[in-house]
């Protein structure tokens, strides 16, 4: 059986989701928190840079941050089918407060040391670990059905938005008052999030039946996973594209102090010129209608090829134009692969399925950013661009092979009409194995 289009539904413009109040407090708050995460993530990395000046500490922070999602990533997707996620985000979001003082704390008292920074990124990749799964899946409960995709769409453009605003924050700030501002920015800011989970009206939530506590629940999600092409293929492509392509915080800071010859406040600039192309591409897919087989191919081309760009790029008047259209790439991919893995999985697998994408996303980042670390420290940033830029295309060459040219052919057809509909599985399909 072939993948054609899924019909995402809903009609009445790109903001649409927007109508529901509790969804309006979960965008604000989360607009202004990850705005504050994005300047905890820039000062942190230029930290780093400055004490060592290594590619390969990059990967490392980078690495100690996403590991715990790697470790226990699907057992934490367990826990966010079982748990009340509304109460359970509002605990996470205040360890998160406290993760970004002690941050601030360190700096302030000039205990900062690469070690330390290991430590506390560590701490937060915990928290982060069970985050994921239970914030992206809740996303799914604020809105009604036909409201479902362009919420997800939002949610992906509020994060990418915030990296237009945040890195250019934390430029100014480490080069006017230092890096612990950034942290205590950071720490202020998930008031915000913290206010929004309090004002929300419990009854106007749509959560789907709890999981009950029952043996082998990971193993039965990652089996059931694997079952569904429709889910399977998007996170291969998700792991690998994340494994070599998303890695930013390492390739960015080496690509311009390197071959651009630039300071880290041009590093700033540039990430949020490909923050604005990150924001056009996912504001994009929040007007579609349906996404399909072809979205995903098309979308890991659309980012490796920009990628590839930006590694040739003889100047800044080249560097920039393709930064903003591998931003586009860049979110147009992880929107596709999140749409499609958000609203095909079963409500019930629904946080293991979520918290198994945060896995390959931000879990192959452990082995992905130390490997491209050496990489760019080795051959040069470029280098490390041309790598994620191949793994991109590698992905999308995966997908056009597994769901195969009929796929490709038929990608106007909606899903619902072609696939068949289960008693058990309201929504499944797949692909021949």
């Amino acid at each position: 059986m072939s993948v054609t289009t899924l019909d995402l539904g809903g009609g009445g413009g790109t903001f649409r989701s927007l109508r529901n109040r509790n969804f309006r407090l979960f965008l604000g708050g989360q607009l202004i928190s990850q705005t504050g995460n994005w300047l905890t993530m820039i000062a942190q990395t230029l930290l780093v840079l400055r004490l060592t000046d290594s590619g390969i500490a990059l990967g490392f922070v980078t690495a100690c941050q996403f590991a715990p999602i790697l470790v226990i990533g699907a057992w934490t997707g367990a826990v966010a089918d079982r748990v009340d996620k509304r109460r359970m985000l509002f605990i996470l979001q205040a360890l998160s407060m406290v993760q970004s003082i002690a941050f601030a704390i360190v700096v302030f008292a000039g205990w900062q040391s690469v070690h330390l920074i290991y430590v506390l990124a560590f701490a937060q990749g915990i928290v982060t670990a069970f985050d994921n799964p239970i914030r992206r899946s809740f996303v799914v409960e604020l809105v009604d059905k036909e409201h479902l995709s362009n919420a997800v769409s939002l949610n992906t453009s509020i994060m990418t938005g915030s990296r237009v605003f945040g890195p250019a924050i934390a430029g100014l700030l480490v080069s006017t008052v230092g890096f612990a501002w950034c942290f205590t920015l950071d720490a202020i800011s998930y008031l915000a999030v913290l206010w929004g989970l309090w004002r929300m009206n419990e009854a106007e939530l749509h959560p789907g039946p709890p999981a009950v506590r029952a043996p082998h629940q990971v193993r039965d999600g990652l089996s059931y996973t694997r079952r569904e092409p429709t889910l399977f293929v998007p996170l291969v492509m998700t792991g690998l594209i994340g494994t070599f392509a998303f890695n930013f915080s390492v390739t960015m800071p080496l690509f311009v102090t390197g071959p651009m010859g630039g300071s880290e406040g041009l590093y700033t600039v540039l990430f949020s010129v490909l923050s604005v192309g990150s924001v056009a591409g996912a504001l994009y897919t929040a007007r579609r209608t349906a996404v399909s087989a072809r979205n995903l191919v098309i979308a890991g081309v659309l980012f490796g090829a920009p990628m590839a760009l930006l590694a040739v790029s003889p100047g800044l008047w080249l560097a920039f134009p393709a930064a903003v259209l591998l931003g586009a790439g860049s979110s147009i991919f992880l929107t596709s692969s999140t749409a499609i893995v958000q609203l095909l999985a079963d409500p019930s697998y629904r946080g293991r399925v979520m918290a198994l994408q945060g896995m390959v996303l931000l879990g192959s980042t452990p082995f992905g950013g130390p490997i491209v670390g050496w990489v760019c420290e080795r051959f040069g940033a470029r280098v490390g661009l041309l790598l994620g830029a191949a793994s991109c295309f590698a992905a999308a060459g995966y997908a056009l092979f597994r769901f195969g040219r009929t796929a490709m052919g038929r990608a106007a057809e909606p899903m619902r009409a072609s696939i068949p509909v289960d008693a058990d599985r309201p929504m499944t399909a797949g692909a021949g194995t």
